[in-house]
């Protein structure tokens, strides 16, 4: 067989190249995603490390909602949305549930009553093993509706080295050049930190999209409501009184939300959370959510979850609001910062004060 003849210098170069190029633009792509070629760019490990600011190192727990406890339980649903949606998770029948209460901030350790809000997160698992999860609150709208309204908020909320909480100058300047938090601030008015999960109603906030079998789509938002609790008459004891409530409920028997989707009109923005959607929408009860377990989060089955709300089975599709891609990939940082300090929970939970 004859040999062929050695390739030129030029050849050989345009053969690195060709594999260079990729390699080059691949890196490129990375460095951008991360922020390396432009420092000042708001990143996910930038949002991830002001909440950790705002409340202490605490490794193995959340940035942000870190007090939490565990619940698990099942969906019942009503059918109502199958001609709406073609997620199994809306056809009649029953769906596994894991979810999460918490409070939002970094401190695992923050006594309950230093919030008005809490939150909870549920994971739907179909029998197909595609997943729904999704990140609600008991607010009912959120404060701004870009990611970079929301960065300049948690920075405004930062504690002043010199008195530990935040100043308030800061918060006032933000709030004023940002007209678009008047809903919110009128709502923590009157905002008063509730006795228990379990009373509470919890709004998704972010809008998304149901999709039909035919493929029509219908935008929409959700929410979950207590069924048939009785509010406790005072808080109880103690910094830990919401996880103590929960149990003794549970002991009691199941506790149950409404699942309800209300359908977007025609001008009605989807791509902002921080806009309220008239009352008057038509709403459908999906089903209903049903908690019978709660475990600490430290052994809990929602310990390792990332409630991340994009990840959606068939039939449900994220919106443009560009606050779902930002929670995606700063939970996604969160996820890997406390999934690799998991070892040291143990330990932190022996040193609690």
């Amino acid at each position: 067989m004859t040999k062929p003849p050695p390739l030129s210098t030029g050849a050989t170069l345009a053969r690195y190249g060709l594999i260079g190029v990729p390699v080059v633009v691949l890196a490129a792509a990375m460095a951008y995603v991360h922020g390396w070629l432009d420092p000042g760019r708001l990143t996910p490990e930038r949002i991830v490390d002001t909440l950790q600011a705002s409340g202490g190192d605490h490794p193995g727990y959340r940035r942000n909602h870190a007090k939490g406890v565990c619940v698990s339980g099942w969906f019942e649903s009503s059918g109502q949305l199958a001609r709406y949606s073609k997620a199994d998770v809306f056809a009649p029948g029953r769906t596994p549930v894991v979810g999460r209460f918490a409070l939002p901030g970094a401190n695992p350790y923050a006594p309950d009553s230093s919030v008005p809000i809490r939150s909870f997160a549920l994971r739907f698992t179909q029998a197909d093993g595609q997943q729904w999860r999704t990140g609600m609150n008991s607010m009912p709208v959120f404060p701004v509706g870009t990611t970079e309204a929301f960065f300049a908020s948690l920075q405004a909320s930062r504690p002043d080295p010199s008195t530990g909480k935040p100043n308030p100058a800061a918060q006032q300047a933000f709030f004023a050049s940002h007209p678009e938090t008047a809903p919110f601030l009128a709502w923590v008015k009157t905002a008063k930190p509730s006795a228990s999960f379990a009373t509470e109603r919890y709004d998704g906030l972010n809008a998304f999209y149901l999709v039909a079998a035919d493929g029509k789509r219908q935008a929409v938002r959700w929410d979950v409501e207590p069924v048939g609790v009785t509010p406790a008459a005072t808080a109880g004891e103690g910094a830990d009184f919401l996880e103590h409530d929960l149990e003794q409920r549970l002991a009691a028997g199941p506790l149950r939300w409404a699942l309800k989707m209300t359908f977007a009109a025609p001008g009605d923005p989807v791509d902002d959370a921080s806009k309220q959607w008239p009352q008057a929408r038509q709403a459908i009860v999906a089903g209903t959510v049903v908690l019978d377990r709660a475990v600490p989060q430290m052994d809990g089955p929602c310990r390792d979850i990332n409630y991340d709300p994009t990840v959606l089975p068939q039939g449900i599709e994220v919106s443009g609001d560009p606050l779902l891609p930002a929670r995606s990939a700063a939970y996604a940082d969160s996820y890997l910062r406390r999934t690799g300090e998991v070892d040291t929970l143990d330990t932190a939970q022996e040193r609690r004060p």
